[in-house]
């Protein structure tokens, strides 16, 4: 990357040069490699922790010896993610692929229901069939340890800064990205964002047309009306279904919480937990359905909100959760289906479950 461009390098992923000395930051990180201590060796790690750290780093030198370019760590990923599926998944489905050109750069605006798995996903099937893989918008918020943000940058992931001060700050700060999606874009680069701040808890995926201003400040930046600029972004509307949701309970008690209360405090370490649990958790079957490039000229971000949202709603995949939940007649919904979702809301409050109920219903409801 030229130095001129650098105008970035505050938020953009990290390029082949600064590989090898980010994945050094890394192996440094006495927090990084306590976390993969308790993680992998949790009854060991108390007493003899201090005894594996040294095996740890070595480990981690000789695994990551070859790693030298942002391809390379997105082999690495690819194989930890085949992994994951085996672990966690019964098979992840995709459509709409085929409508799509390999050789052509894309701005994928996807519903958000899982931090760390809607990118993944989307990029496993990407990677799976010869496209490149995306650069993933992340919100700082989720960076707080110095080990996180290398390991994003390092998985070609830019920084959202939501915790810019001030209108000033923020537009300047909301400029630069709007300037870099572009960038991006012109230079061969797709890009996965979700539609929406934080994830749609209650199961309603809806895209804020705030996130579509910001990507026409660059277009305003260049005199160019909204409906001129944006069929040029190539968007194209994702949505991901999980037949099960690991983190679905956490979400049901966050939201009954709210509705009770009128908050809730989160904990220092939930958004970590929430990551964790979405790679691990059991999440049965998944499918990635890519929308139609968006070409029309809609005159508006409301407009255009609009669109994304036709078709998420309609490409989302119903499982029989979702049926059930809605209370839906449907062939998939067996007396076994039943049992399992019935089993799912047994131990939980009334209002809980309730909540959990209208998760998975919302999708249902909507398409009908």
């Amino acid at each position: 990357m030229q130095k001129d461009n650098d105008i970035y390098k505050e938020i953009r992923p990290y390029n082949d040069e600064e590989v090898s000395g980010a994945i050094q930051r890394l192996i440094n990180d006495k927090e990084f490699i306590t976390a993969i201590l308790n993680y992998r060796f949790p009854q060991l790690s108390g007493v003899l922790g201090w005894l594996l750290i040294p095996l740890i780093k070595r480990f981690l030198i000789r695994k990551w010896s070859n790693v030298k370019t942002v391809e390379d760590v997105q082999f690495q990923v690819a194989k930890y993610m085949n992994a994951t599926i085996d672990h966690s998944c019964d098979g992840v489905t995709f459509s709409g692929l085929d409508n799509l050109d390999p050789n052509q750069s894309y701005l994928f605006v996807s519903n958000h229901r899982d931090i760390a798995m809607d990118p993944a996903m989307v990029n496993w099937c990407l990677f799976q069939n010869n496209f490149k893989t995306v650069r993933i918008a992340i919100g700082d918020n989720l960076l707080k340890k110095p080990c996180a943000t290398e390991l994003m940058r390092l998985n070609k992931s830019f920084i959202v800064k939501r915790s810019a001060k001030g209108p000033r700050e923020m537009m300047k700060t909301l400029g630069l990205l709007s300037s870099y999606i572009s960038n991006s874009l012109e230079t061969g680069n797709s890009i996965w964002i979700a539609q929406k701040e934080g994830r749609a808890k209650d199961g309603n995926d809806k895209t804020d047309p705030a996130i579509l201003k910001m990507f026409y400040m660059e277009g305003r930046k260049r005199k160019e009306s909204f409906d001129e600029f944006m069929p040029k972004l190539n968007i194209v509307p994702v949505a991901i279904s999980y037949e099960n949701d690991p983190c679905d309970v956490a979400k049901a008690k966050e939201l009954y919480e709210k509705a009770t209360s009128g908050s809730y405090e989160k904990g220092e370490f939930e958004d970590i937990e929430s990551i964790i649990q979405g790679i691990v958790g059991e999440k049965r079957h998944i499918h990635v359905s890519f929308g139609e490039v968006i070409k029309a000229p809609l005159e508006t971000p409301e407009e255009l909100a609009e669109e994304i949202d036709r078709q998420i709603t309609q490409n989302y995949h119903l499982f029989p959760a979702n049926y059930i939940a809605a209370g839906i007649e449907h062939e998939s919904a067996t007396e076994e289906e039943r049992n399992r979702f019935n089993d799912k809301i047994a131990d939980l409050t009334e209002g809980v479950a309730g909540i959990l109920k209208k998760m998975y219903a919302f999708p249902a409801i909507k398409k009908q």
